[in-house]
């Protein structure tokens, strides 16, 4: 027999599925889930900080008090109540009106993700390009491989992404015939590496990206969980024409109920609900009268003072305990909020290599490779801190420290090798642009 495969359907799929691949995080959940294991793989909010005993009890009312529109269909953009009550949240961090926020521009969604695949379907032709930091958040590059766009990732440090780069990969894709259509980034606790983009830094990407003519997907879904002082102000809040602002209550609420939004230049937002109705009809009534019943009811505000506090206690733990039991020539990113710590391993290390002999020492990690859409960053590790207690976090990073020092003694031994397509955040990579 020849020809034959796993999948019958293998003919008959659209091209755009032919490069859709797993989630490498998605990938360990089965694994990372079993008590056992020490998860800093995932990024799960430590939702046992809400007062659950109250907002059970909220959400019971929802159903047997208010069940009759709650458990209805309901339209598109998203109920009024909700969509006013993300313009207060957002007022938070400097996007009100005074800088153009207004509910009849909210269009709410299931989750970010949902809004990031809305921007995606339409902004991207096949063959588009999107600038994103290097490395970025994997569930935007899968966004960005369903609509059959390349990425080019511009190099970050330990202020964020590298305006100088920026201009230079935004020229050479010029040169090179290459259409660009929009700068994806995520400013504030950044997504896999807990790096903020300085305020001045703010200006001139707007600034760069302005000349280019190039839109900017402003991704936010860690700007309100900062442990050192207020962060910068969106950039959504300093401009208000070709920039789209996204975020979501996964990270302040509960990601359960996959509430999110994008706050769309005007004349995008009708097609933005023209384009959600297609895909979903209308976001959850329910999940929204939950998300508006608790910021009309609830202590939100004093909430997220909890979030910070509890996250600030175990991002102190995960930076100590690296501290103490990483191997010489490991360097990590200090995070000044977020869920994240991004660590460059010792030369001669390969993070995805090593992830079968972490498993088996009981810890998880997310390898950096997932965060590239070129398969780059073996040489480093995503590491959350939100989800575990402290202890945990400690032992976790005992585990892993042994196993990185057994892969530095067999390399010791037997010859190191450094991984092709090493990169490391805030290294001496060329600041081009990497198409995928």
């Amino acid at each position: 027999m020849t020809g034959t495969t796993l999948d019958d359907y293998t003919d008959r799929y659209a091209r755009r599925v032919r490069g859709m691949t797993a989630s490498e995080i998605r990938a360990l959940f089965a694994v990372a889930s079993r008590p056992e294991v020490v998860s800093l793989a995932g990024g799960a909010p430590y939702i046992a900080a809400l007062p659950l005993d109250a907002v059970g009890e909220m959400l019971g009312r929802l159903g047997s008090e208010h069940g009759v529109t709650t458990l209805q269909y309901g339209i598109g953009q998203g109920t009024l109540e909700l969509r006013e009550r993300i313009c207060e949240v957002m007022a938070l961090s400097g996007i009100d009106a005074s800088c153009g926020a207004s509910p009849e521009d909210v269009v709410v969604t299931v989750g970010g993700q949902q809004a990031l695949d809305l921007v995606a379907r339409l902004f991207l032709d096949p063959g588009d390009v999107v600038l994103a930091e290097g490395p970025t958040y994997v569930g935007a590059l899968g966004v960005f491989q369903a609509a059959q766009a390349q990425v080019a990732h511009v190099p970050m440090d330990d202020e964020g992404l590298i305006p100088e780069a920026l201009e230079v990969a935004i020229a050479d894709l010029a040169r090179a015939g290459r259409r660009v259509k929009f700068l994806y980034t995520i400013p504030t606790y950044q997504n896999p590496t807990g790096v903020t983009l300085s305020e001045e830094r703010r200006e001139r990407v707007l600034d760069i990206c302005e000349r280019a003519g190039l839109l900017v997907v402003e991704d936010d879904p860690y700007g309100q969980l900062g442990f050192e002082g207020e962060a910068p102000a969106p950039l959504r809040a300093r401009r208000r024409d070709g920039v789209f602002y996204l975020s979501t209550f996964s990270k302040t609420f509960a990601p359960g109920l996959r509430v999110g939004w994008i706050l769309a230049p005007h004349a995008v937002r009708d097609k933005l609900v023209i384009a959600s109705e297609a895909q979903i009809l209308c976001p959850s009534g329910y999940a929204q009268a939950a998300v508006a019943t608790y910021l009309s009811t609830m202590p939100w505000r004093q909430q997220l003072k909890v979030y910070r506090e509890v996250y600030r206690e175990r991002r102190d733990a995960m930076l100590t305990a690296l501290e103490d039991l990483m191997p010489a020539g490991t360097t990590w990113t200090t995070p000044a909020g977020g869920l994240f710590v991004w660590t460059n391993l010792p030369d001669g290390l390969d993070a995805k290599a090593m992830m079968p002999r972490a498993i088996a020492a009981r810890v998880a990690y997310v390898p950096g490779t997932g965060f590239y859409a070129d398969g780059t960053g073996t040489g480093n590790m995503r590491l959350n801190f939100s989800f575990p207690s402290p202890e945990r976090i400690r032992e976790g990073v005992r585990r892993l420290a042994g196993v990185m020092e057994q892969d530095l003694a067999m390399r010791q031994i037997f010859g190191a090798v450094t991984p092709a397509g090493r990169r490391r955040q805030g290294g001496a990579d060329a600041p081009g642009p990497d198409l995928a």
